[in-house]
């Protein structure tokens, strides 16, 4: 299979590329520095120097079985009124341009499957309410800009395109994310449940991530949003808990929401709030799992051997 992807020198972006050459795929990497982007992934790159304000080149593009699209910028940071736009045209207007390229391509030119990134923030703060992809889009600032880059992406389906949408969970990586954010803290043994901890963290594992977006390359009948969350879904109080157990150190300092909102102001929602989230569609299709269940998922991001006592249950 011959597969652009944009996005590549990003957690995910790197983790795919590998799994995609190890497998014997042809893999276009589209990024900003063709050079770095080659050297850092041993892979063929073209340059898209702007991905908010033109197309990419069409011979990156041009006679691809599929396209794989992770641009974003980083949700994880003080959103003021400037990064708020960065957030949205990072996604919204990048999209926007790799369709429009896609749609000046000759038809038997064009990639049959497009696979874009998503993120389960579209469902809004949902309490218990177990959503899976039926549910309706929230109404909050992330569920209307992940609504809006998901618009961009479904144009291809005009264009005779395969479309997926990725509705990507919290990843757990070794290589940075949210968690790399909280281990300091549970290491320190001063980690702990987050604004009463009740919430809902759907949560999965790097390795998933990945494996689905193969997945969804290898399997045609996958189409339209695809939640990429583990199948148990956890609360914040137990995902601390488990965190707590896996790294040996207590975990019942609470953070309250006042706190978080100070430190981070409006992205604090993405904590204090959650999506009780299923993979309905990932379990309809026969997607295997390769870590789904969450403290296995944690050791083996943290690189901490089971316990004995969770050895022997």
């Amino acid at each position: 299979m011959r597969v652009a992807v944009s996005g590549a020198t990003g957690t995910v972006g790197r983790a795919l590329v590998r799994e995609l050459a190890a497998r014997g795929d042809e893999v276009t990497a589209l990024s900003r520095d063709a050079g770095r982007a080659a050297a850092a992934l041993g892979v063929e790159a073209r340059a898209w120097a702007d991905p908010q304000g033109a197309r990419p080149p069409a011979d990156a593009l041009s006679d691809r079985d599929a396209i794989v699209n992770l641009l974003g910028e980083n949700l994880a940071q003080r959103w003021t009124g400037e990064v708020k736009r960065e957030l949205r045209d990072s996604r919204v207007l990048s999209t926007r341009n790799l369709v429009n390229g896609i749609g000046e391509l000759a038809e038997d030119a064009r990639p049959r499957t497009l696979v874009s990134a998503s993120g389960i923030d579209v469902y809004g703060p949902r309490g218990d309410e177990p959503v899976d992809e039926r549910a309706s889009s929230g109404n909050d600032f992330l569920a209307r800009l992940v609504a809006e880059w998901e618009a961009e992406a479904r144009r291809a389906e005009e264009l005779g395109v395969r479309v997926v949408l990725l509705r990507t969970a919290m990843v757990l990586s070794p290589a940075g994310g949210a968690l790399a954010k909280m281990l300091p803290f549970f290491r320190l043994g001063i980690g702990g449940p987050v604004a009463g901890g009740r919430q809902y963290v759907p949560w999965i594992h790097l390795d998933d991530v990945v494996g689905v977006i193969l997945f969804c390359l290898d399997t045609a009948t996958a189409a339209g949003p695809i939640n990429v969350t583990a199948p148990e879904p956890v609360s914040n109080r137990e995902f601390s808990r488990a965190l707590g157990r896996v790294l040996r150190r207590p975990a019942f300092w609470p953070v309250p929401a006042l706190a978080l909102k100070a430190l981070y102001g409006e992205m604090a929602t993405i904590v204090t709030t959650g999506q009780r989230a299923l993979p309905a569609r990932l379990t309809e299709l026969g997607y295997s799992f390769r870590s789904p269940e969450l403290e296995g998922a944690l050791r083996a991001t943290t690189q901490r051997p089971p316990s004995r006592s969770s050895s022997t249950t």
